[in-house]
């Protein structure tokens, strides 16, 4: 069976607060409702088609003591919940035990999906099996984030082709694209897969196994083995986004200036907006269907396990080869700074 859509992922932390501050104050999500549970509490953020769930307490105190703040839960809506489990079990998951009756298998390190059925309309999308009370707070103007564009996953050295099979094997996703990075003496692989619809993209990423330590393996090691490793939010105009963020007190990642003297003679057709892209630290790139735009969030976390990204495509379709390079050495210098 074939997955449909993200329905909402879920966010382990221990100071809720001011996670909740970052989505909401930072990022320009608007609360829903929230839910209180014997061994934990969770907030409903939503913003555009995107859903996130901010939950603590006890029953999350095992996945932060080893991971540190970071996506627990990728739901994912399908057509038949029992046909895709079956599947995802005879792909290699195993059956999770859920606190509340979910359907749940597992997925990467400890990073679970629960499977639901497709929501009968656009309102009716509150993740299932909880009891939610509606939050009567400010109303916000409509946000930029538009849609869960994809979910990036760091995984261990050789472990990436098994996983891309998994994935295809268990839950209908393609194969898409596929890119090899490498910096100095340093590497990473990567697998995107995708449902036929887009609604649910995995770019999985892994550090060669054959090079030097690098920002990967420091990911693993501070989450305690595979986890996702960004989200990224797709906007309407990147620019302006950015722009907001900032004011707002997002930190991104700085791009060699140098970058952007390159970006003007490759593409002649950015130059008018290459003053802007600098000024954002925004990164550039094209494929053979038009423009990519793209920044990545420092890390707001304690433990630096989980990062953000805005992303805006021009036609675009592809994850820019260009752009691959220049984070992975925007980050590598981000994790020899700061450690």
């Amino acid at each position: 069976m074939v997955v449909q859509d993200i329905a909402y992922v879920e966010l382990f932390t221990k100071d809720k607060r001011s996670t909740t501050d970052y989505f909401v104050s930072a990022l320009g999500f608007t609360r829903v409702a929230d839910s209180v549970e014997v061994d934990r509490s969770s907030v409903l953020l939503r913003q555009g088609d995107v859903q996130v769930v901010v939950t603590t307490g006890r029953g999350t105190w095992k996945f932060c003591d080893e991971h540190g703040d970071g996506i627990a839960d990728i739901a994912m809506t399908c057509d038949d919940v029992t046909a895709t489990r079956d599947a995802a079990l005879r792909a290699g998951a195993r059956t999770e035990t859920s606190p509340r009756g979910d359907t749940v298998v597992s997925g990467f390190g400890d990073v679970v999906h629960t499977l639901v059925p497709a929501p009968a309309s656009a309102a009716d999308r509150l993740p299932p099996r909880r009891t939610w009370v509606p939050l009567d707070g400010p109303h916000h103007p409509p946000g930029r984030v538009q849609s869960l564009d994809h979910i990036a996953v760091c995984l261990s050295g050789g472990t990436l082709d098994p996983y891309a099979r998994f994935y295809q094997d268990g839950f209908g996703l393609d194969r898409f694209y596929s890119e090899y990075v490498s910096v100095g003496d340093q590497a990473m692989d990567s697998i995107v897969v995708r449902n036929p619809r887009g609604g649910v993209t995995f770019t999985l990423v892994a550090p060669d196994p054959d090079k030097h330590t690098g920002q990967l393996d420091s990911f693993l090691e501070r989450n305690g083995g595979p986890g996702v490793q960004h989200l990224a939010f797709l906007v309407d105009d990147i620019i302006p986004a950015v722009r907001e963020c900032k004011q707002r007190g997002v930190d991104f990642l700085t791009t060699p200036d140098a970058y952007y003297d390159v970006l003007a003679d490759r593409f002649p057709d950015l130059r008018a907006i290459v003053g802007e892209l600098r000024d954002t630290q925004v990164l550039a790139d094209r494929d053979e269907w038009g423009h990519l735009l793209q920044l990545f969030s420092r890390s707001p976390h304690e433990r630096n396990t989980l990062f953000y990204e805005l992303i805006q495509r021009q036609g675009s379709r592809g994850f820019g080869s260009s752009n691959i390079r220049a984070l992975y050495e925007a980050v590598e210098r981000e994790r020899l700074t700061t450690g």
